[in-house]
């Protein structure tokens, strides 16, 4: 069959599933939408992916009372549904790039010279705010903050009980929190 008959008759077998229109509907399209879709793609698999999409929607289409009003123009429309497809999977692999196998590695490039030095300048300030707390202030907050101590331990070295330990930590803070905000102040 070089032409295949497309006519009102051909699409009415077709929403009525008879088996041996719809394997000619299938073995005719695939050819035409694999060499329509070639040169556009490199992918076999998105190819066959959309050839198969392409006959669901147009099955789907022809069986709940889709109506072509010019059965011999089958062809452009399977054409179009393809091109339709294509594009929708194109768009949505585009929107959602896939993350990468070692994404957890990748560095964030948004972090840029300025935030950085803007962190060392904290580090600097938070150093020196430390710097003008009394010893007992700093080497609590150093045990409780940066070394994550025990508290136990922390107890046991500076001889209070826990309930203590949480005023002197209180109270640390907040002598910590008004240097800062002091050295903050001042600045330029």
């Amino acid at each position: 069959m070089n032409n295949p008959p497309f006519d009102s008759d051909y699409l009415a077998r077709l929403r009525d599933g008879d088996s041996e229109t719809e394997r000619h509907f299938v073995a005719h399209f695939s050819n035409v939408i694999r060499l329509s879709l070639r040169y556009r793609l490199r992918s076999w698999e998105l190819i066959e992916d959309i050839r198969q999409e392409t006959f669901l929607r147009v099955l789907n289409f022809l069986r709940n009372d889709g109506r072509l009003e010019h059965p011999e123009r089958l062809g452009a429309y399977v054409h179009s549904v393809s091109i339709n497809v294509m594009m929708e999977l194109l768009r949505a692999s585009t929107r959602h790039p896939p993350i990468p196998a070692d994404a957890h590695n990748l560095v964030d490039q948004r972090a840029s010279t300025e935030a950085r030095l803007v962190t060392r300048e904290r580090k600097e300030l938070v150093r020196a705010v430390l710097g003008e707390l009394a010893e007992k202030d700093r080497d609590i907050l150093r045990s409780v903050f940066l070394e994550e101590g025990d508290k136990g331990e922390i107890c046991e070295r500076f001889g209070v009980d826990r309930d203590y330990l949480r005023v002197l930590v209180h109270r640390a803070k907040n002598r910590f929190r008004e240097a800062f905000e002091k050295n903050e102040m001042s600045k330029p």
